[in-house]
């Protein structure tokens, strides 16, 4: 780390690891203590399913222009802000009396996300013109994240189960001040306008069609897909996302050059992004439910297969630094995506009734090998396939469809999952047990219910889930595909140029 140091003030470095390491914290927090937000303000699934969605959204949909605000404006001031405003919405979390305040919070939180990830990064790849350099300071970065992934849902499961589920929302506070703090003091300044532009037509276009997207999916299980709400809620967002594309391709300085998907290579590294992370955060919410609101674990219990599924990427880190600078990308993208889809449908042949951390262990262990190696070689796919010049862009499109499939994962599973449940118990609850599935849906039975509706209610949450992680399990084996058909290895381009962009973003 010497050689990164001379270049790269230790300070500097200091303040955009806390900033990258907050920012990954918030996302895995809520894992463990699902059950206890459902229970606590009697959500549905669908509720449930909009606290990591309402965080994820605003991060898919900013980065790109926060980057260029970041650009134009200091990457330092950005990432003060970005520190300030999640340390805020945190705190509504940590003080949310209903689940819209929980929504809110997350919401605000992931703005300040948004800010952090692509700012911390930029002031790094600034200060460290030497690839050697970059590569030591961004692994160094990436490890922050690895370090976050897996802190958050241990402190989180520990909290919940010690205090109120609150309180797993209090350290996430404390490190959004730190990084604030810390970042206005420490950090040296960097900022590139050449040539750099907001594309406010493009930003709030793509923002309303993905935001309408998300809802419609979410909503739509709940309210009926012929809903008038619904139909026209899906209707705008496939106007904005046409007007996206319309405005970006007469913008002067887009956010994103359509020309890339005629890129094979690209577009097919688009596919996987969105499907192998549609499938990983969409069965990590699967489990979470079934181990926290279904099987009343605690927070603790629930939180353990996280804790494992984050503690391998600080395991295989050496071994995939090197991997990354001697194997193909495409050859790591579908070794990890199989071993995804097998440890899917593992979990998905599991009983509702397994709580057991044994159980999990393998299924989990072959999640998280393949998880790594997906988000560590999907980057260098991506720049890989595409001119030097567009590097950034690619990088930059490749993590908003990335991160917007993990939003997607949680509304589409839950969707699928709970519609089955309730279509399970058609018939098998009468009076109050079934007004309360009409009210609130399978998940309040399963909690509140009487004892021959509670099992009933397990069983069909059992089938609903199931069902939801093999088509998890399908979206992974599609992006296999897709890599093995479409994902070429480059001429134009070096491995080792590409392990110096941030794999781990």
């Amino acid at each position: 780390m010497t050689s990164v140091l001379k270049r790269l003030d230790r300070g500097t470095l200091i303040a955009c690891c806390l900033a990258v390491a907050a920012a990954q914290l918030c996302i895995t927090v809520p894992s463990p203590i699902n059950g206890e937000i459902q229970a606590a303000f009697g959500a549905s699934g669908s509720q449930v399913a909009w606290v990591t969605s309402a965080f994820i959204l605003p991060t898919a949909i900013l980065e790109l222009n926060f980057g260029v605000v970041g650009d134009l404006f200091g990457r330092k001031r950005l990432l003060v802000l970005g520190g300030f405003v999640l340390a805020l919405g945190e705190l509504l979390n940590a003080t949310s009396q209903n689940i819209e305040m929980l929504w809110i919070g997350q919401a605000l939180a992931g703005i300040g996300a948004a800010a952090l990830f692509p700012s911390s990064l930029a002031v790094i790849a600034a200060a460290t013109p030497d690839e050697k350099d970059r590569a030591k300071a961004v692994s160094t970065w990436a490890l922050s994240i690895s370090l976050a992934s897996a802190v958050g849902p241990l402190s989180s499961g520990v909290l919940a189960t010690v205090a109120d589920f609150r309180w797993a929302f209090v350290p996430p506070v404390v490190l959004g001040l730190i990084v604030g703090v810390s970042s206005w003091f420490l950090v040296t300044d960097s900022k590139a306008p050449e040539g750099r532009a907001l594309d406010w037509p493009g930003q709030i276009t793509v923002a309303v069609g993905l935001t309408a997207l998300l809802w419609g999916i979410i909503e739509g299980g709940e309210r009926g897909w012929s809903s008038p709400a619904i139909v026209g809620t899906l209707s705008l967002a496939a106007v904005a996302l046409a007007a996206f594309v319309v405005v970006e391709k007469r913008a002067d300085s887009p956010m994103f050059n359509f020309d890339l998907l005629k890129i094979p290579s690209f577009a097919a590294a688009a596919v996987v992004a969105l499907a192998g992370m549609f499938g990983f955060i969409g069965t990590a919410y699967c489990v979470s439910i079934r181990l926290g609101a279904v099987m009343h674990l605690s927070a603790l219990k629930a939180g353990m297969p996280f804790v494992i599924l984050q503690l391998i990427p600080l395991l295989l880190a050496p071994v995939l630094s090197r991997m990354l600078t001697r194997v193909e990308p495409r050859l790591l993208l579908v070794g990890g995506l199989l071993p995804m889809a097998a440890g899917q449908f593992w979990i998905a042949a599991l009983p509702i009734t397994t709580t057991s951390l044994a159980a999990f262990i393998g299924p989990v262990l072959l999640l998280g090998i393949g998880f790594i190696c997906v988000v560590s070689s999907l980057t260098s796919a991506a720049v890989n396939a595409v001119p030097l010049n567009m590097t950034g862009m690619a990088s930059g499109a490749t993590s908003l469809v990335r991160e917007f499939g993990q939003g997607l994962g949680p509304a589409v599973i839950s969707t699928v999952a709970m519609s089955l449940a309730s279509s399970a118990l058609v018939g098998k609850l009468s009076g109050a047990d079934a007004g309360m599935e009409a009210a609130a849906g399978p998940l309040a039975v399963v909690n509140a219910g009487s004892d021959s509706a509670r099992a009933a209610a397990q069983d069909a949450l059992a089938h609903g889930m199931a069902v939801g992680v093999v088509i998890c399990g399908c979206a992974s084996l599609l992006g296999a595909v897709v890599t093995l058909l479409l994902v070429r290895k480059s001429t134009a381009r070096s491995t080792v140029d590409a392990a110096v962009q941030p794999a781990a973003v």
